[in-house]
């Protein structure tokens, strides 16, 4: 079982905008109207890591597709600078609690991917998020890494407790083999 991170991902700092402190965040939440009710974020360099730093929120508005962010404690350009590059985060507590049928992503990592018919294809060992679609990674004994498009034509069922998803693949999606 895939142990949780963390930290789930809201954005990614880019730049400081304007001289008050203000940070450009670049979006990578599925639920961004939610972040001008959080109280608190963490600020670090990996979702992975433990050692970010919680950061109290003064204010988040909405600027074309990007958040513009204002903590408490930064308060002018220079300490904005120092947050470049830096991801927002949110503790997994704090998380959107998700609507019956959906996953984290992380929480796909690790699960064994079966077709319709049965057959037994490899295990997910990556998510990629694309404009699309998600598309899962797959280890596969038999054909190697093979790329699932994750739609909802193609995800049949999601199983954490028995920690499987069965998908309908397009014809020749995998290699004879």
């Amino acid at each position: 079982m895939t142990t949780p991170p963390p930290y789930l991902l809201l954005g990614e700092i880019l730049r400081p905008h304007g001289v008050a402190g203000e940070l450009k965040v670049r979006v990578l939440t599925a639920y961004p109207e939610r972040v001008p009710s959080l109280k608190t974020v963490y600020i670090g360099r990996d979702p992975e890591s433990p050692q970010a730093v919680e950061y109290g929120v003064q204010g988040v508005r909405f600027h074309q597709s990007y958040l513009l962010l204002k903590l408490r404690g930064v308060d002018d350009r220079n300490r904005a600078e120092l947050l470049r590059e830096m991801f927002v985060m949110v503790s997994l507590d704090n998380a959107v609690p998700l609507e019956e049928g959906e996953v984290y992503l992380f929480q796909l990592i690790g699960l064994t991917v079966r077709t319709t018919d049965g057959k037994e294809i490899g295990e997910i060992v990556e998510v990629l998020e694309t404009g699309a679609n998600d598309v899962y990674i797959v280890d596969s004994p038999q054909y190697g890494e093979v790329l699932l498009p994750a739609t909802a034509e193609t995800v049949i069922e999601t199983d954490l407790a028995s920690r499987f998803v069965i998908m309908k693949l397009p014809e020749g999606l995998l290699p004879d083999r």
